[in-house]
């Protein structure tokens, strides 16, 4: 029997264990796609205990409490950091399978040096040591991303954002990992959300541009566009609760747009109709400062609407969405493509099965610009797990080309969530090693550690134009 998460973990072959402990392990991260804060990396965040560290704002470690039967006031109501942390140590020993097990033990091995196994009884053995730690050892959110060598961080960051806090963190040469905004036009495109017509009144108003039609929206995208360029921004985010394709000419545009603006009801067939004309602009405007569009979608939002009544959005009750939005996605694609401003692109399904879909449509869109210039983006949410991430690595060998992908991203809203890219590069080791000790593949352990360094590293270093700072 092995031990439990030993220095081998995941690494089932003497390949596999080359390959991550003698190339893959070194690499630097790019953490190209999280939800972290800005401002508390300027600021160096401090915390008190772990459960500000690890439970707040943490939508997986709050839906395994859900699942325990845990009362809402340890989750996100009342109760003491310490009443929450216990409610979930209690929690976590059932979670067999679940990543959430691994990547808290990494989290508490990796930065705390705790090598034990949490639950309600060490439950207090673990709140006082790692106190101790952040405490004595001054482990603040600057020390934590520089213990995980992360040379590359995109935040995400809404279109009326004043980017002060990117600001002052290029302004700092004490701190050397690159901080970039990513652009997140969501509530632009989302007519048919509420708070629409109240958001564009702050777009006007920070873009300086009246908007009233479809022009001066675009108008007013591309100057915030433009704004995010000059801060360093390489990378744009799209979260769409479903794919949509529905052209309209500018006049029905204006119409949609001035429903939404008198406070009418816009449809859901009119709301696809702008984002589908706002996703080609932006498409378009990306593609001519170069850099990456990201496209998520297939989730399904708020089904509980007790809950979200309750607590609002982006607080651990979202699911996999049911449509496909194949043809829509292949329509977007197709009409870039044939304005040649088809930008570098990753696409994220929140359901698994579109694996194959996606694989085999990126190579309907290759070119000569940059290898792999379209990705299927990393086993996404629900799916960044160990049978996710395999089925995602293995669809993408199967139909694509694996040794040009990007890698993994945190998605996260915790500094300690780095370990992610740990556990990724463990199974695309293990995996691997799988394929050359079954014989699929010569063992060229300099060829093959090349390509886990280019995968954990290097190719994302290059996708998002890291040499280019600014």
């Amino acid at each position: 029997m092995k031990p439990f998460m030993d220095g081998d973990f995941l690494l089932n072959t003497e390949t596999a264990k080359t390959l991550y402990h003698d190339f893959a392990a070194k690499m630097p991260i790019v953490d190209y796609h999280c939800h972290v804060s800005p401002k508390e990396i300027f600021e160096d965040k401090h915390f008190d205990n772990i459960s500000q560290v690890w439970l707040a704002g943490d939508h997986y470690k709050w839906r395994l409490m859900r699942s325990n039967g845990v009362d809402e006031y340890y989750i996100t109501g009342g109760a003491s950091d310490r009443e929450k942390f216990q409610k979930f140590a209690e929690a976590l020993p059932k979670a067999i399978g679940n990543p959430l097990y691994h990547w808290c033990h990494l989290e508490l091995k990796n930065y705390f040096g705790y090598k034990g196994v949490l639950n309600g009884e060490t439950a207090e053995e673990v709140w006082n040591h790692t106190g101790k730690i952040l405490r004595d050892e001054d482990l603040g959110v600057r020390k934590l991303i520089e213990q995980s060598n992360v040379a590359f961080i995109g935040t995400t960051d809404d279109p009326i954002d004043s980017l002060e806090w990117h600001e002052k963190i290029a302004a700092d040469d004490s701190f050397k990992t690159v901080v970039a905004p990513s652009f997140r036009p969501d509530k632009a495109l989302n007519i048919d959300k509420a708070g629409w017509k109240e958001y564009i009144k702050q777009l006007s108003s920070v873009s300086g541009i009246e908007i009233c039609d479809i022009k001066s929206l675009k108008d007013a995208l591309n100057k915030r566009i433009k704004y995010f360029n000059a801060h360093g921004c390489k990378a744009s985010d799209h979260g769409l609760d479903h794919m949509i394709f529905a052209p309209a000419d500018d006049n029905k545009l204006d119409e949609i747009i001035g429903k939404g603006l008198s406070g009418g009801v816009v449809s859901s067939d009119e709301a696809a109709m702008l984002k589908t004309e706002l996703l080609i602009f932006c498409a378009e405007e990306y593609a001519k400062l170069g850099w990456v569009m990201q496209i998520h979608y297939n989730c399904l939002r708020n089904p509980n609407t007790a809950m979200f009544s309750k607590l609002g959005p982006d607080t651990g009750f979202d699911c996999i969405g049911p449509q496909n939005g194949s043809e829509a996605l292949a329509s977007l694609l197709d009409v870039l493509n044939s304005k040649n401003a088809l930008p570098k692109t990753v696409l994220y399904s929140l359901d698994a099965g579109d694996n194959a879909f996606l694989d085999t449509l990126i190579g309907s869109f290759q070119d000569t610009d940059v290898p792999g210039k379209l990705q299927h983006g990393s086993a996404w949410w629900f799916n960044d797990n160990k049978q996710g991430m395999r089925d995602q690595l293995i669809s993408l060998a199967n139909l694509s080309m694996l040794g040009n992908f990007i890698g993994m991203l945190t998605d996260s809203r915790s500094f300690l969530s780095y370990t992610r890219h740990e556990y990724f590069r463990r199974i695309l080791c293990g995996l691997f090693g799988e394929w050359v000790e079954n014989g699929e593949y010569p063992c060229d352990i300099p060829f093959l550690g090349k390509m886990v360094e280019d995968i954990s590293y290097n190719n994302a270093a290059r996708y998002f134009r890291l040499e280019d700072k600014q």
